[in-house]
């Protein structure tokens, strides 16, 4: 891919992310070539590295669109992830390192402080989770693992349902960093697994009971 495909694939995908380009967004190459600042031809490449990742789709007519995933699309992006990671950190237990150990303990530190802040600091906890999980990701040293993973751990819609998670539901997250940690420091990969999965799990419904709220407030809205 050259630099400018790849700075036009840079740019739309941090537009999706932040939501500067919402769910359902028609994506015009003219009108993304201007934005971006290059030809359309970096714009089609970007977009096709974009529908591969699930953040686009086409449709029959050809035209391209920002992806907006119903719930069960959801469930099933947290199904997969909850078997692969899973799968990773019963790899990374078993090659984790002492630097890497400590690395996870920092990460999940400043994912405390987030957490414990009034009000929590939602922007910080997700930093520290993506640190926390890419350090699990790295240990568990399979390029093949991590580019499965790549197309279902940042999507649009799971950012920002996590603005609307409780304190509740961030200190429990938090809590089952701990007990990863725990696995990994004994070297245990069939614990590490067990508790990934079930730190998944679990994070897909604290989403659905975020997104089910969010389309309350979006009908009332709509509605008036």
């Amino acid at each position: 891919m050259s630099k400018a495909s790849e700075r036009a694939y840079s740019q739309i995908r941090a537009m999706i992310l932040s939501g500067a380009l919402p769910a359902g967004a028609q994506l015009g190459e003219e009108a993304l070539a201007e934005r971006c600042g290059v030809s359309r031809t970096p714009i089609r490449d970007a977009l096709r590295r974009l529908e591969g990742e699930l953040l686009v789709k086409r449709s029959g007519t050809q035209r391209t669109f920002v992806a907006d995933w119903s719930l069960d699309d959801v469930g099933d992006a947290f199904e997969l992830r909850a078997m692969l990671e899973g799968h990773a950190a019963r790899r990374a237990a078993e090659r984790m390192t002492d630097p890497q150990i400590k690395r996870l303990r920092e990460a999940n530190r400043v994912i405390g402080a987030a957490v414990r802040a009034s009000p929590p600091d939602v922007e910080g906890f997700l930093e520290g989770n993506r640190e926390f999980h890419a350090i699990i990701l790295q240990a568990a040293a399979s390029p093949r693992l991590a580019a499965l993973l790549g197309t279902l751990i940042e999507q649009p819609v799971i950012w920002r349902t996590a603005h609307h998670y409780g304190r509740e539901a961030l200190l429990r997250s938090f809590g089952e960093h701990d007990e990863l940690l725990a696995a990994f420091a004994r070297r245990d990969g069939p614990w590490a697994e067990a508790v990934m999965a079930a730190h998944i799990r679990r994070a897909y419904h604290a989403y659905a009971d975020a997104h089910t709220g969010l389309a309350v407030i979006d009908r009332q809205l709509a509605h008036g």
